[in-house]
């Protein structure tokens, strides 16, 4: 997705693959599926948001808690599962994140069977725990599958299979979820009959998370019969003030600050797609035609991997960072003030540009660190929250002013991103200490 936390190295390291190439080629086949299944599940909630906020009658800051409950994950799980990695390695880490994101679909049963919002946003939560476990994983994990010299293609061909599952999932869950949206106006029923109408219209979100957990148990029952492939050197856990020594440091604090708001400026804007795109003054869709419109954001961003990196081959990585920022303002303001199709495809075309940003904002933030990297990106796995505050005020405005008014809450999100770019367009000196 988002593509958001894709590109996270884990803050323990030590591990080394101890085993053959057969072995080797069949630990990457599992690490592929992992970028698939996370990206897949976290650009769902791009559909089921209009959905649960037309079930409970929610304005958009309400329903925005979804992503809240998503992403406030990273927050709370990514330095513990950190610790988990350290203790009792990749491959068993992996294993519990899959089994808790399986926990986490199940979940969605008793949720549906409650009748109640919040018990959605538990069920997000479980769900986005073991994503974010499973995140902190990933990324070692398949940067040690092979040799050293080939590391980058490695990942890049890894985010690659997370870019197809956020671009398959939201048109298969338009049609699931989306495609079964009632006529019936919840508004107008109360009691027992509302009770009963919202179980019902959310048994096609239980059906889904369901097909999901299936898939979840056979990959984690996978990993864990792969356990003993890897072997793995013990690792000890940086303290916390360590960690914290590294926002003194201007340039990577920046880069952290815009991890933060780049998550929360792409969320929020995946989030209001399916409803912007609804709206008789853009192109007054409806709901599943609107839902089979997201893989055009988050398939944009699959494109734009592939064109921006042969530019950063050429260009200043922060040259481009801020060039596709700037872009990436133009087209919210474009959206903004105009209608119909130029409104649209304008919002729509925003993931092409968003393709390199994590990844630049990344490397940029982390330039200069040395050995401390491993430790940064940590911290960097941390701010991804911004997934869960951003889309909070961009409700919060839409309800206040509009959708199109709202969109200055992400424009202003890439304003800082720009200004990084500008402020990190030359190499950093080694800070590394």
């Amino acid at each position: 997705m988002v593509n958001p936390g894709v590109q996270q190295a884990s803050p323990s390291a030590g591990a080394t693959a101890g085993a053959g190439e057969s072995a080797v080629r069949t630990l990457r086949l599992f690490v592929f599926a992992l970028f698939f299944m996370f990206g897949g599940i976290t650009s769902l909630n791009d559909v089921i948001i209009p959905k649960l906020k037309a079930l409970f009658t929610l304005n958009y800051a309400q329903v925005m808690l979804v992503q809240f409950a998503f992403f406030i994950a990273y927050f709370l799980i990514s330095i513990p599962a950190a610790a988990v990695v350290a203790r009792v390695g990749y491959m068993r880490t992996a294993a519990l994140g899959l089994m808790t994101m399986t926990a986490g679909c199940l979940l969605f049963i008793p949720a549906s069977s409650s009748g109640l919002f919040v018990a959605f946003l538990g069920a997000i939560f479980v769900l986005a725990s073991g994503i974010t476990i499973v995140q902190v994983v990933a990324n070692p994990l398949i940067s040690m599958l092979g040799r050293p010299k080939t590391v980058h293609s490695r990942l890049t061909f890894a985010q690659a299979f997370n870019s197809l599952g956020t671009t398959i999932f939201p048109y298969v869950g338009s049609i699931l979820i989306l495609g079964s949206l009632s006529q019936v106006d919840p508004a107008k029923l109360s009691g027992a009959a509302l009770a009963l109408f919202r179980t019902q219209e959310t048994q096609v979100i239980v059906h889904t998370y369901m097909g999901l957990a299936t898939a979840l148990t056979v990959i984690a029952a996978l990993v864990w019969l792969a356990r003993n492939k890897l072997v793995e050197a013990p690792s000890e856990m940086p303290t916390l003030s360590h960690y914290l020594s590294l926002l003194k440091l201007p340039r990577f604090s920046y880069g952290t600050l815009c991890i933060f708001v780049y998550v929360g400026g792409e969320v929020a804007i995946g989030s209001v797609i399916v409803n912007y795109l609804m709206q008789s003054s853009v192109l007054g869709l409806g709901a599943e035609a609107a839902g089979k419109h997201v893989p055009f954001y988050w398939g944009g961003a699959m494109v734009g991997r592939f064109i921006g990196s042969f530019l950063l081959r050429i260009f200043s990585p922060g040259k481009v960072l801020g060039f596709v920022a700037a872009a990436v303002i133009t087209l919210l303001l474009i959206s903004a003030n105009t209608s119909g199709a130029v409104s649209g495809w304008s919002l729509l075309a925003i993931g092409l540009f968003n393709s390199i940003m994590f990844p630049t904002i990344f490397s940029l933030a982390c330039e200069g660190l040395g050995p401390r990297a491993a430790e940064a990106s940590g911290i960097i796995c941390v701010a991804i929250v911004g997934g869960a505050i951003v889309p909070l005020i961009t409700g919060g405005m839409a309800d206040f002013a509009g959708l199109k008014a709202a969109l200055i809450v992400p424009a202003i999100c890439y304003a800082v991103i720009c200004g990084f770019g500008i402020y990190a367009r030359r190499p950093a000196p080694y800070a590394g200490h």
